[in-house]
This record gives structure tokens, sequence and C-alpha cells, in this order.
């Protein structure tokens, strides 16, 4: 994003709002006019006041991730709908059978759209949704480890987490009583942060384009501001699912064992000396 704006002759100021103390003293003074041309704002949580205060002061504005209140609001996000649906999919494509989910806190929308997604793959592929399987954690690898401590005696065989780093708490609980990954569960994450490619298992998970993203948002407040925003304007990303170790397929892998044991069987048959038949 500070790329993108020195790209365009613009300078980026970082204004951190987190809580309504915070907000209620730098939301005047970044609204006061002239000082800033445009604003990204992060959205976070479904107390979006200060998006009512910014359509009010007419300075142009975008939020990074679509905003619970959307009417009037300029937003950029990924398609995080489509996104978990895709991952669900893969899991179910593969044969799994209890697959279960944990999600970021539900006052955010990413996660909320996120379990639209799960909950939309499952229903299309005739699976029941367990409500047992699905723990809610908050974007955190500590949460998605007790969370997986939570869906564990339920027996899951793989997880939809909808991050990256709550996979990577999730696995560990999962690893400590014993459970390997694949075999005996899949795991896949959401973010594709440059740790899911280095674990020891490598983690299967979505692809979000975040270089692309940044760019994209700066581009679009300065055709805001150039513009104006009347409809509003809203821009979703496409992802990809990158699929690397922790999502083994369970039917190939049965057929693995089979074929193992089919050869085992071969190699300790006895050898047929003589005959006909013999080659």
């Amino acid at each position: 994003m500070a790329f993108a704006c020195n790209n365009h002759h613009l300078t980026l100021s970082l204004f951190l709002v987190g809580n309504q103390e915070d907000e209620n003293e730098i939301t005047p003074r970044i609204l006061r006019r002239g000082l800033l041309d445009g604003i990204l704002i992060q959205s976070g949580t479904s107390d979006e006041k200060i998006f009512r205060r910014l359509i009010s002061s007419q300075v142009p504005f975008l939020v990074l991730g679509r905003p619970h209140e959307d009417k009037l609001v300029n937003y950029i996000d990924v398609d995080n709908v489509r996104a978990a649906k895709e991952a669900v999919f893969h899991l179910i494509k593969l044969g799994y059978q209890r697959i279960g989910m944990i999600t970021g806190g539900l006052y955010s929308t990413s996660a909320i759209d996120r379990r639209a997604g799960f909950e939309q793959a499952m229903h299309e592929a005739g699976t029941k949704i367990d409500p047992s399987l699905i723990a809610e954690g908050d974007f955190t690898e500590k949460s998605g480890y007790y969370a997986m401590k939570e869906l564990l005696p339920s027996k899951p065989d793989a997880i939809f987490a909808q991050s990256d780093v709550m996979a990577i708490g999730a696995m560990r609980a999962a690893q400590e009583i014993g459970l390997e990954i694949p075999k005996d569960i899949a795991f896949v994450g959401f973010d594709d942060l440059p740790i899911a490619s280095t674990l020891p298992i490598r983690l299967t998970t979505v692809h979000q384009p975040i270089t692309h993203f940044g760019i994209k948002a700066v581009d679009l407040l300065i055709d805001i501001i150039e513009k104006g925003a009347r409809p509003a304007k809203r821009l979703v990303l496409d992802t990809e699912l990158i699929v690397r170790d922790t999502c083994g397929s369970k039917t190939i892998d049965r057929l693995t064992v089979q074929g193992a044991e089919n050869q085992e069987s071969a190699l300790m048959a006895p050898v047929q000396t003589g005959g006909a038949n013999n080659h």
C-alpha cells in the first residue's frame, strides 16, 4: 500500500484506533478539511459509527474489507464466501466426512462470509453440518489451539480454519494427542502467509492477493477522490486455493494402503515352479 502511494506521489499516514476513546480523539482531527485527501480504513467490528461520521464529513474514504453497513460505503474485499466454499469443497471431494471449522470472531464480516461459504459447500454436497464440529476463535494461534481442543472429542477428520494462524494452533493441538497430518486429520487455512509454505507439513490454504489488494485499494480511493462515489463503489477480488501437504485424500490413502497390502501378500505367496502356467 505504501509502495502504491509512492507511485502516485502521495503520502501515507497511519492512525491506529483501538477503542472508542481513540476514535473520539482521532476522528475529529483526521476529518478537518484540508488535512487529508482521502482515507483508507480497516473494517473491524460491527460498531461502525465512524463510517457515518465519514459520510457526513464528505471526506472520500474506502473501507478495507466488507463493512456491516454497506449501503453508502465504498469498500474493497476478497470473495470470502466463494473462497471458503472452494476450500471446503476440496475437502469434500477428497472424501472427508466429518469436516469441522474454526471461525474467527463473528463480529468480523470476513468470519461471517467464510462461515457462509462453509455452509454453502456442505449444503450443496448434501453433507449435514454438525454443530459440535464448529468452534469460534479470534484469528490468533492460541484461539486456534483451544478451539481444536474443543473439537477433538467430536473426532473431525478435516478442519477448515478461517486463518493460517488459527490453523497452525489447531495442528499443534491435534499433533499433541498423536494425530498424524494428513493421515488422521486434514487442515485447510486461509491467507497463505509466508509461514504456510515453510512449515514441516506445508499448509493447504486460500491465497489472498495482499500486494495486489493494496495497489487496487489505493487506485480505487484515488478514483473516488477524483470522480466521487455515487453510487458507492465496491471491488471484490478473487482468491486461489493453494494445495500443499495438509490435505491428503482419504480415498487415495485407502487405495494406497490396500495396494500395499496386496503387494505384500504377493511377495509373501509361495513361488510356484514348473507347470504350464509358469512363465
